[in-house]
């Protein structure tokens, strides 16, 4: 009798998930609560970095079989919710959302600003070469570097068509996935508070810094309207690869700016943006299952995604300096670290930046030109590796 009590005392252990708790799964459950307090102590992207959070919370409960699997080929909620990333449905609706929340005015009234937006891509290319020298997959080259665009929808839409079916072009096995290339990707931008001034300080001089800038044009509404228009025009036949992001992108702003779609602008920017948000967040988080993560290569995003990153945000703010000295001392060289596309927190730092070296400074709209810039930038720099990287 005392027998059979502890076979199935025995039984019950074996069954439960404690007794398949490994290491990795200890780590990974770790990261997931450090992720959950980044995102709700500190507030660093809590819309996307808290559902991604506890998606990865969720992969790595042993024997729950929550995991994203195959490429969300799997069973389970997680991979058919994980549907809409695989067949590339997701960050283009977000897209759309982010279209119809976004005033290209600043960009519009200063056009020069799309020249800081292309400087600050230069961080996806360093990095790009950087993954390469280390032995990475041509796939997942492209993955890492997109993290330097600190765009995450476009990081998400990039490394999916890269990492999609789990082999690289020449058989080789990747050791990457998407949920790693989005943690990291959101990380990034929500730290760039932390990151941005010391580069930013380092690359300026302190008269720089307190460079005040002309008051910007107004815009028409007919400008406004033919901007999208022409944007998806241009960047489509050039890179047929970024018309997904970039055609959404520009639907959603010409639904904005046209002033006769209200509901669908409504429905774009809130109920339909936060529940794509949701579903590619938990998901996406889905994909970091300790067996995938838990490796060297995953150190290398780390380093390289920061590097690809801070290289962009350099870059930015040394054509800043170019422009600052073609134009007389004009342009304030700060405005171009929001080059990198992480609307619209990039140009606010720039604007404190500016106003700790002159309180009087108002850098914030000239800042948002160059930001805006970054979210085509972004999308263009994404087709291009899209079409040079073989996938």
């Amino acid at each position: 009798m005392l027998q059979t009590f502890l076979d199935s005392i025995l039984s019950l252990w074996e069954a439960s998930g404690f007794a398949a708790l490994t290491w990795k799964h200890c780590l990974m459950l770790c990261i997931s609560f450090v992720l959950m307090y980044l995102a709700i102590k500190k507030g660093f992207e809590p819309l996307l970095l808290l559902p991604i959070a506890f998606g990865m919370f969720l992969a790595n409960l042993p024997l729950t079989h929550l995991a994203v699997v195959d490429g969300g080929l799997g069973e389970g909620l997680l991979n058919v919710l994980y549907t809409g990333v695989r067949l590339e449905l997701f960050p283009p609706l977000i897209f759309l959302g982010i279209g119809c929340m976004t005033d290209f005015g600043p960009l519009i009234a200063n056009p020069k600003s799309f020249l800081l937006g292309a400087a600050a891509q230069g961080g996806i290319f360093a990095a790009l070469l950087g993954a390469a020298a280390l032995g990475l997959t041509p796939e997942e080259c492209a993955s890492i570097a997109i993290i330097g665009g600190a765009d995450g929808p476009t990081a998400i839409y990039v490394s999916n068509q890269m990492l999609n079916g789990g082999f690289s072009v020449d058989g080789t096995p990747f050791t990457l996935s998407v949920g790693t290339i989005a943690v990291a990707a959101y990380s990034y931008m929500a730290l760039v508070p932390v990151i941005q001034p010391p580069i930013m300080k380092a690359l300026t001089t302190k008269k720089e810094r307190q460079v005040v800038m002309e008051n910007l044009r107004p815009i028409s509404k007919t400008e406004k309207v033919i901007f999208p228009v022409a944007v998806t025009l241009v960047v489509s036949l050039l890179v047929p690869a970024a018309a997904p992001l970039v055609g959404m992108l520009m639907f959603g702003n010409l639904l904005k700016e046209s002033g006769v779609c209200s509901r669908l602008v409504d429905t774009a920017s809130n109920a339909l943006m936060n529940i794509v948000t949701i579903m590619l967040g938990v998901s996406v988080g889905a994909t970091t299952s300790a067996d995938t993560v838990v490796n060297w290569s995953t150190l290398k995003v780390i380093l390289l995604g920061l590097a690809a990153f801070s290289i962009g945000t350099a870059c930015g703010v040394l054509f800043g300096k170019i422009m600052y000295l073609v134009t007389g001392g004009k342009v304030n060289p700060l405005i171009g670290s929001a080059g990198v596309s992480a609307v619209p927190m990039a140009a606010r730092i720039s604007q404190k930046v500016g106003a700790e070296a002159n309180p009087t400074n108002f850098l914030l709209m000239h800042a948002m030109g160059p930001n805006v810039a970054g979210v085509i930038g972004s999308a263009v720099a994404a087709g291009v590796l899209m079409a040079i990287v073989p996938h």
